[in-house]
């Protein structure tokens, strides 16, 4: 049973958190993690296409080119933060809420009993399906507010991120995009590009996701066991917002508004929260870490995994650090 004096929330990471072999140290030592990660596999590689593969691309490239696309980067995302939330729950940690980075929503949303596993696999293969399909793009992090960041902005890039106050992420596709960091740069601004081919959480991918929907409309839809904070909308997911199909499928087209929502959520909880990193690296926590919550002490920060890639000796360490924060 969670041990801790204050209430935990999971946070679930997305696209640019991925590596070769996230989490794969962890197979030998932790079995529920292990049966969860094969659970999701399978039930993504039974879907056929592009997700075959997945397994042997996630155990046996060291190519971070192969990880970070989208056929390979989501799929896997998803899988990993899944099966570390399993891991989590099987602690005997009882989360008050869950919130999820782009992708980390829809391992939320079946961590929470909103989809079974098998359906939210199939609403990422298809995805995934119509996202490969997409004119190259990308992601970049600006050291900027979203005001300093405007003025730069066009009609094919747009903010595809609010990670903090000062940390916001542009999408676009390739040639509009390199012009707008091109301009940032001799403006003097920090950038760090997003690892992705694909320009998540921008509109030039509506046009992929078109009819998405349809193929969502026909899952059958859960009530939250465990409160979703929605990265969308910055507040708890809805009923009405659980069944609407469109709310699912614009995900990728939406931007990711992290902090806003990270600050409903310890508001909601008077600020007194363990935020546990439930996926690859520990780019949520080191966000979550800039929250005046988390900074004065009333919240804290647990990651499950390193900050980088590393050994399995260095994953089981990490895991056993956390579960001893927690009190498990």
């Amino acid at each position: 049973m969670n041990g801790t004096a204050r209430p935990v929330a999971l946070l679930l990471p997305g696209q640019g958190s991925q590596h070769p072999r996230m989490a794969a140290g962890l197979l030998d030592t932790e079995p529920v993690f292990a049966e969860a990660m094969d659970e999701a596999l399978t039930a993504l590689t039974d879907l056929g296409g592009h997700s075959t593969g997945l397994r042997e691309d996630w155990l046996g490239t060291a190519d971070a080119a192969v990880t970070d696309h989208v056929a390979r980067s989501q799929p896997l995302l998803f899988a990993v933060d899944y099966a570390l939330g399993r891991l989590v729950l099987d602690w005997g940690v009882r989360p008050v809420a869950l919130l999820g980075h782009s992708i980390g929503e829809v391992a939320a949303a079946v961590l929470s009993g909103v989809f079974t596993l098998r359906d939210a696999a199939a609403l990422v293969h298809d995805r995934v399906g119509r996202l490969a399909q997409a004119p190259p793009g990308g992601m970049v992090a600006v050291a900027a507010t979203q005001d300093q960041v405007a003025p730069f902005l066009t009609d094919g890039v747009v903010v595809g991120a609010v990670n903090t106050p000062r940390q916001t992420v542009l999408a676009g596709l390739d040639a509009p995009l390199r012009e707008v960091t091109a301009a940032l740069a001799d403006a003097g601004f920090v950038l760090q590009r997003v690892p992705a081919s694909t320009a998540f959480h921008s509109p030039s991918l509506a046009p992929a996701m078109r009819g998405a929907g349809e193929r969502i409309a026909a899952f059958p839809v859960g009530e939250p066991r465990i409160p979703v904070m929605s990265g969308y909308t910055a507040r708890y997911l809805t009923p009405a917002e659980t069944k609407d199909p469109a709310f699912w499928s614009r995900h990728p087209v939406a931007p990711v508004l992290f902090w806003p929502a990270l600050d409903a959520l310890l508001a909601e909880t008077g600020g007194g929260l363990v935020l546990v990193e439930t996926g690859p690296g520990q780019g949520l926590s080191q966000l979550a870490r800039r929250h005046p919550a988390v900074r004065s002490g009333r919240s804290s920060v647990v990651p499950l995994l390193p900050a980088r890639p590393g050994t399995p000796e260095q994953d089981v360490a990490a895991v056993r650090a956390a579960a001893e924060a927690l009190g498990v």
